[in-house]
């Protein structure tokens, strides 16, 4: 039942009127919040199941099955092997608007350390033939199980909403690479063109019961820099008869800090981090070439650019400055900034206060770290990612009496709260559905 509280106009006088707020709830409100409370036992044995059984990226083989089979218990049509094991599932409901969720799939070379009771065992051969644990320590296992509840509800409750949903499952994101790949593939011409896309990720440091949602920029641009300095290499003894490589670099660095506190304007957010330095052999060896690797993040294409540029000039001013020759620079870019369409993000964030309460519902600050999910807004689709608190106010308070941060994403010990966390999550995602798809 839609339940509206009419505005009530109290005169005080000819010249001052008060207006009492306006308060919405719709049947998608109460149905979701009902609908998750009743349902997330249910939802969490899947989140355990997925948890023990995590996959490296573009290995995602049997996770992407085991979503198949979801997809298709609800009645969605399904199509596999997109992008590699990417997969979508259709659900349509008669005419209406058209809501892309998606959820990614794939899981870290880390070995776990949480000591939970359904902590993943697995182990598996990377890419270099390393032998490595694998876990799902950036909660992919959260966003696949929290994307199945939504579309179980949606499937259960047709009568109150109409259009078409696309459930998007996304090997690789942690590679950056999945979502690319999947457009590359073919992607969007296999459904009607969404009307929006929404999509969520736990945050490692956020209370469980709560989100926070980021109009506008959320995460950076994400590029990567590989520099090879060349030098003439010889005995460290006789460095008049050399061109050393190192202490090139080592200039290099120190230049490169400058890019961003004295050519980039301080009102616009960019990074620029030495992440690995290699050259030298030997202690009274000097080397023919020194290799720096870098990280560089941004929001806008303007300053990305503008990054690059800078970095290339100060490498080859620095070889030209002792004479060596042009250094070679590899600029390889990763996922592009992700852009929440501002009008999608408050709306959702509108109905997320409905359902969580205006206290558990805050405005995110923007990371300077990447996602690509983003590739979907730069395809043309309005887009909102939300972050979805996973961790209890009592664990973070206890974290916080030790001294210590709670384990980031990524960190072995990382875990989430799972009841609390997909509760929550899917009592908002699916509020957000079935108000963007609402008759």
């Amino acid at each position: 039942m839609l339940r509206i509280a009419v505005p009530l106009l109290l005169v005080i006088c000819p010249l001052h009127v008060a207006i009492a707020k306006v308060t919405v709830t719709t049947p998608g409100d109460a149905l979701a919040k009902t609908w998750a409370a009743e349902n997330v036992d249910e939802v969490s044995e899947l989140y355990r199941e997925l948890h023990q059984a995590p996959e490296l990226s573009f290995e995602e083989k049997e996770t992407a099955a085991r979503m198949a089979q979801e997809l298709r218990a609800i009645g969605a049509d399904v199509r596999t092997d997109i992008g590699g094991h990417g997969l979508i599932g259709i659900l349509k409901n008669g005419p209406g608007k058209v809501l892309l969720i998606r959820a990614d799939m794939d899981a870290l070379p880390v070995a776990e350390e949480t000591g939970v009771p359904y902590a993943s065992k697995v182990r598996a051969t990377n890419e270099r033939g390393q032998t490595v644990g694998v876990m799902h320590a950036c909660g992919h296992d959260i966003h696949m199980s929290n994307l199945v509840g939504v579309a179980r509800m949606l499937a259960d409750n047709k009568s109150i909403w109409s259009g078409t949903v696309i459930f998007l499952l996304q090997p690789a994101e942690e590679k950056g690479e999945g979502a690319l790949a999947m457009l590359n593939d073919g992607l969007l011409t296999m459904f009607p063109r969404p009307d929006f896309a929404i999509a969520l990720h736990v945050a490692a440091d956020t209370p469980s019961g709560t989100i926070g949602y980021a109009p506008g920029y959320a995460c950076a641009n994400v590029d990567s820099v590989d520099i090879t300095i060349k030098g003439r290499g010889g005995h460290g003894a006789y460095p008049e008869t050399t061109i050393d490589p190192i202490v090139i670099a080592a200039r290099l660095v120190l230049d490169l800090q400058t890019i961003v506190s004295r050519e980039i304007k301080p009102t616009e957010p960019a990074v620029v981090t030495v992440g690995a330095i290699q050259g030298g052999t030997k202690h009274n060896v000097i080397g023919d070439e020194c290799h720096l690797q870098l990280t560089v993040r941004s929001y806008s294409p303007e300053v990305r650019a503008q990054l690059a540029a800078a970095i290339a000039r100060k490498a080859e001013a620095a070889a030209m400055s002792a004479g060596a020759p042009e250094p070679e620079i590899l600029i390889s870019e990763g996922t592009p900034s992700l852009y929440n369409d501002p009008e999608l993000a408050e709306r959702v964030a509108g109905v997320a206060r409905r359902v969580l309460g205006d206290k558990n519902v805050t405005r995110s600050e923007p990371t300077m770290g990447g996602e690509d999910f983003s590739r979907y807004g730069k395809a043309g689709i309005p887009i909102c990612m939300f972050k979805l608190g996973a961790v209890s106010a009592n664990r973070l308070a206890e974290f916080k009496r030790q001294g210590t941060p709670p384990p980031s994403l990524h960190s072995p010990r990382f875990y989430p709260d799972p009841e609390a966390t997909l509760e929550t999550g899917i009592t908002t995602m699916g509020a957000v559905a079935l108000d963007l798809l609402r008759k």
